[in-house]
């Protein structure tokens, strides 16, 4: 995973250029080893949900949050450097708040990990 694009990505998903924050990931997953793809792919769902979201298609977003939460299901807590447990659990919450037509939450972020000083930083996760 190429981190200098991937952190590019993010930020600009945290800032709400969700269509920017795609098109960057989408650079990261291209070239992503096999065992990153479905993480990446998963984020970049999350990306363009929120994005055809902010342009008034729910059924569009809906329907990408269920699948980047499956593609994300597979991963640990945390992974790729970031808190993938919150970020699930507010896919989550906006996913049933747009099936039963409640106000969506404010917009998930994607939080980096709080790495431990005393242990070694295992492969790929945080």
């Amino acid at each position: 995973m190429d981190p200098g694009h991937f952190k590019e990505g993010i930020r600009l998903f945290n800032r709400g250029a969700f269509f920017d924050a795609h098109e960057v990931l989408e650079e990261v997953w291209r070239v992503a080893p096999e065992t990153e793809r479905k993480f990446l792919q998963g984020l970049i769902q999350v990306a363009v949900a929120l994005h055809h979201h902010s342009r008034g298609n729910v059924v569009g977003a809906r329907s990408l949050l269920a699948r980047a939460s499956r593609n994300l299901s597979g991963y640990p807590e945390e992974f790729g450097g970031i808190r993938l447990v919150q970020l699930r659990s507010s896919l989550d919450h906006w996913h049933s708040c747009l099936t039963e037509g409640r106000p969506v939450p404010p917009t998930p972020q994607i939080e980096p990990c709080v790495q431990n000083p005393g242990r070694p930083r295992p492969e790929r996760k945080c």
